[in-house]
């Protein structure tokens, strides 16, 4: 199996939203996960308007966590911290410096391709890291037993066949005008059951 696909649509994502580094990956919430794994903070905010995974995350990953009621459209930084969860966004020279920002091209987002996901960065260093804990620790197109491997990793990588497909629709998802998201189109949180007892 090659990753020249997957390279070659990171940097072609990487191209258009201006961002030096890409790193691809299975989706979105695994992106976010890989950044928090990195930065490894302590206490975190998360807004009450967002998908479930992000303070399900948190709590996989045993960080700290209170709600943040804030508004925002189009993307929002995790609080405490300099990743963006950016899903939902699909603009063109919209990276922003210094951040993690978080992309996903699940089933319902602009440029769909059922699942997948996608860390920007302007670190390299950062990116080399982020790219070996991805996929299991290693490099790719090296076989692993070749490798001494010395970075944990958690199997979030991209598949080749989703990097084709991403190349393949990306000419049409930069010519299509994409929906505008904002707080509005996630249910409060802090009303659903499993959330009731945070405060």
């Amino acid at each position: 199996m090659s990753f020249d696909a997957v390279t070659e649509f990171e940097n072609e994502v990487a191209s258009f939203y201006g961002a030096p580094y890409a790193v691809a990956t299975d989706c979105c919430t695994h992106a976010i996960e890989l950044c928090l794994r990195r930065q490894r903070p302590k206490r975190i905010t998360v807004p009450t308007r967002t998908y479930i995974s992000i303070p399900f995350t948190a709590d996989k990953l045993g960080i700290s966590w209170t709600w943040d009621y804030k508004e925002w459209t189009d993307y929002y930084t995790i609080g405490g911290t300099n990743i963006i969860d950016a899903a939902v966004l699909w603009k063109r020279d919209s990276y922003i410096p210094n951040s993690f920002m978080c992309l996903s091209f699940q089933f319902q987002k602009h440029l769909s391709l059922g699942r997948g996901g996608m860390i920007l960065t302007d670190n390299k260093t950062a990116a080399d890291t982020l790219k070996k804990m991805s996929y299991d620790g290693r490099l790719p197109n090296i076989p692993w037993r070749e490798q001494d491997i010395g970075t944990i990793g958690y199997h979030y990588y991209m598949t080749p066949e989703t990097a084709e497909l991403g190349l393949k629709k990306m000419p049409d998802a930069i010519r299509d005008k994409p929906k505008r998201w904002s707080v509005n189109d996630w249910p409060d949180l802090t009303k659903m059951k499993v959330f009731k007892e945070k405060k």
